[in-house]
């Protein structure tokens, strides 16, 4: 695939790789990806969303041009009318709007005369990545009315970046979490130092502020559970609290 690019398109495509590699947050390199990849694809719209699989939405939304209000009703209304999208999340690779729906029919649809028309969108292709079956972005990539559709060469190509794109950002979503855990970690280790917490429950506060049940939380610490319980009351003293949910908070 790579041989049949022209100088300007490997060009784009190393910087994006390079971008992929290089970009920690996933927001960013959500934008970035899709400002080369408008280039790399003479396309004019860009969007990217995350599956959120307990809310059944995407969600974490960044865009290219594309109207902020009309992404807002997407949000709240044509998600949930959408003809093209969940179908194309299930392809497993890069896919073609027309893969999943002719244009003549998509453009009879609410969705394409309400949604997709108002920002001019008319041809598209989708890649959605996912390791280890969870969805971590997709990339949506549309070209406007007067523009030629997408060929299969450029469908091809983008199912050759999608895999990195996936790597990058689960790599991100791995990254910050990471960095969440050690704000956690630091905030817990602040608040005991602050009311004078014993090593032993500073033990308990790392343990109440993971979860789990008192014979969880007493195993983690090797104590038994009426010793986790005299500890948890030492420290409702200290902390000024009454309860487990106003020491987690006094904690974080």
């Amino acid at each position: 695939m790579l041989t049949t690019l022209d100088a300007r398109d490997v060009r784009l495509v190393g910087e994006l790789m390079t971008t992929l590699a290089d970009c920690e947050d996933g927001e960013r390199l959500r934008l970035r990806a899709g400002e080369i990849l408008l280039d790399l694809f003479r396309a004019d719209h860009f969007a990217s969303y995350v599956w959120d699989p307990a809310a059944g939405v995407f969600d974490s939304r960044v865009f290219i041009n594309m109207d902020p209000a009309n992404l807002d009703t997407y949000a709240a209304y044509f998600q949930f009318r959408d003809p093209i999208t969940l179908a194309l999340k299930r392809h497993g690779r890069a896919a073609h709007v027309n893969e999943v729906m002719d244009q003549q029919s998509l453009e009879a649809t609410e969705f394409f005369n309400d949604f997709l028309a108002r920002d001019g969108l008319r041809f598209g292709m989708n890649y959605h990545g996912h390791v280890d079956l969870e969805h971590v972005g997709d990339l949506r990539i549309w070209r406007r009315r007067g523009r030629p559709n997408f060929e299969r060469t450029d469908v091809a190509l983008l199912d050759l970046i999608g895999p990195a794109f996936a790597r990058a950002m689960r790599s991100a979503r791995l990254l910050a979490n990471h960095r969440r855990e050690a704000d956690r970690a630091a905030r817990i280790g602040a608040a005991a130092d602050r009311h004078g917490l014993t090593p032993r429950e500073r033990d308990v506060a790392f343990a109440l502020v993971a979860g789990g049940t008192d014979t969880q939380i007493a195993r983690t610490c090797g104590i038994g559970v009426p010793t986790l319980r005299t500890h948890l009351s030492h420290m409702f003293a200290k902390t000024g609290t009454g309860s487990r949910a106003a020491l987690i908070a006094a904690l974080l």
